[in-house]
């Protein structure tokens, strides 16, 4: 076993890693896509028949590579929901940062704590994979107004392409204080690898089925 490890870090170790972590993601994301089919009828219906009029996917401004853009996630809030964000801030968890948490949001619909719960309401940021603008594995995309109060020696990690998992994500997500996210954010930059992805990619799938809410 120790052999098949040691070949699997040399050969990556040979291959460009630009060129071979977007195929990681085109065939990750098609991977995700052909997984999530099935209960996807099941998915939409719930979603819609909490908020007929409103739309089952929203998209939510995040950063990567140094832009803006929309990242898709499944309705799991009540309309304008984002509106109400300032009548909240006396419930934030995350004191020691410009990062937002709520650990039972009231903002959240009974089919979104479900979907929350179980990391389904971020599946299709695929198709942001697919596009190019997410990558499977890197930095924790987040909100313009919160990268804009990184520390001048983390600014750099914005400019990176962000991830559904990441570094950060497998070592106490939005539990963890604002630096040290930051910091584990920088080191994922400093050390990426195909290896390092594919470590991060495995810890991520067992921790969804032993306690999705810690990604």
């Amino acid at each position: 076993m120790k052999l098949l490890i040691l070949c699997a870090k040399v050969i990556m170790a040979g291959v460009n890693y630009p060129i071979s972590k977007r195929i990681e993601d085109i065939i990750g994301s098609i991977i995700g896509i052909i997984i999530i089919l099935p209960f996807l009828p099941f998915i939409l219906i719930a979603i819609k028949l909490e908020y007929p009029r409103e739309r089952i996917l929203v998209r939510l401004p995040r950063v990567s590579e140094g832009k803006t853009i929309s990242v898709y996630k499944f309705r799991n809030m009540i309309p304008n929901a984002d509106k109400l964000k300032n009548n909240l801030i006396h419930l934030n968890e995350r004191k020691d940062g410009p990062f937002f948490k709520i650990s039972r949001d009231p903002r959240v619909t009974p089919v979104g704590r479900i979907l929350r719960k179980f990391r389904i309401d971020e599946f299709p940021q695929i198709i942001n994979v697919f596009k190019g603008e997410l990558s499977l594995v890197g930095p924790r995309p987040h909100e313009p107004g919160e990268v804009s109060k990184y520390p001048e020696r983390y600014k750099h990690i914005c400019l990176e392409r962000a991830g559904l998992t990441g570094h950060s994500q497998i070592n106490g997500a939005s539990s963890l204080p604002f630096l040290k996210e930051l910091e584990l954010d920088n080191f994922y930059i400093n050390n990426k690898s195909l290896w390092l992805d594919l470590k991060i990619l495995i810890k991520t799938f067992f921790i969804l089925f032993s306690d999705p809410t810690a990604v």
